[in-house]
């Protein structure tokens, strides 16, 4: 099994933790501001990723480029959680994700120009056919469009500046250093803000759940970093796609929605690009060193 493939394998792991996450916040949000959730699950993903960092100060040595990054990157993920958050609340749950499935094709299409990294026209024809069965799903133009969609769009374009900062990374630096960072910003914002929503008591089932969406998280990241360390981007991102297909799952089981005609044929495409990357992968059997830099593709 090649690097590719194994890269491809925890991604779609990792978007499965993600979706059931996602799904979590989305049902207690009515019980709870978004704000509250948000600084409570971050803060305990910081207090587990410091108390793992405790021992290890070399982890907070980073060159002035590297600390420029990441910074940067930061920006990128409180801009990614903000405005994906606030579409998750206000809108069906597999349509959000749909929205969400443009990344692949603008964060590959940034590594191509900005990293010079090689696609072969093959999988960029793939990712292509992805990208028309996510239109298929949204419907930009009619009735099924969600006004509140432009707020995902724009989430997609600070993943791309996030992920691409990340890809610069120098390899020396500590990928649970830079998740503890933007993990902190994140918080730190959501905190900020929280003054305009003010906090609600909390039962213990609740918070059980914030903690259980922290834990979730958590995996998902450290998943999500080790995938994108082994594969690149262009061949990596496609499998995002298969968090629609959790969405879906999740919003039958979860919501009671059901997906019209079209939201299954558009569905199906994003599967059959994903699967046919895949193919090609397997059928070229090329094996790739590890990335030589850190590269957590996470969703807000």
């Amino acid at each position: 099994m090649t690097d590719n493939l194994r890269a491809a394998g925890m991604m779609t792991v990792a978007l499965l933790l993600l979706t059931i996450s996602d799904a979590i916040i989305k049902l207690i949000s009515v019980s709870l501001p978004l704000s509250q959730i948000i600084v409570l699950r971050n803060g305990l993903i910081v207090l587990a990723l410091l108390a793992v960092l405790a021992r290890r100060r070399a982890a907070w040595q980073m060159s002035r480029r590297d600390w420029s990054l990441v910074l940067l990157r930061a920006v990128g993920e409180i801009g990614a959680a903000w405005f994906y958050l606030y579409a998750l609340v206000r809108m069906p749950f597999a349509n959000v994700v749909a929205v969400l499935q443009s990344t692949p094709l603008v964060v590959t299409l940034g590594a191509a120009l900005f990293l010079g990294e090689a696609v072969g026209w093959r999988r960029l024809l793939a990712i292509l056919a992805g990208f028309l069965g996510v239109l298929m799903i949204v419907r930009p133009g009619t009735d099924a469009f969600d006004v509140s969609a432009i707020y995902v769009l724009i989430s997609v374009l600070f993943v791309a500046l996030r992920d691409l900062c990340t890809r610069r990374l120098s390899a020396g630096v500590s990928s649970l250093t830079v998740t503890t960072i933007s993990a902190a910003a994140v918080m730190a914002v959501f905190a900020v803000t929280s003054g305009a929503d003010p906090w609600q008591p909390a039962s213990p089932g609740l918070l059980t759940l914030v903690a259980l969406t922290a834990g979730l998280v958590l995996l998902s990241y450290l998943a999500i970093i080790e995938a994108m360390r082994r594969g690149e981007i262009s061949f990596v991102s496609p499998f995002r796609y298969t968090s629609l297909i959790w969405a879906l799952i999740a919003g039958l089981m979860l919501f009671g929605e059901w997906p019209r005609l079209m939201t299954l044929a558009g569905a199906a495409v994003i599967v059959a690009s994903g699967l046919f990357t895949l193919y090609r992968e397997a059928r070229a059997g090329r094996r790739r060193p590890v990335a030589a830099a850190v590269g957590p593709e996470m969703r807000p």
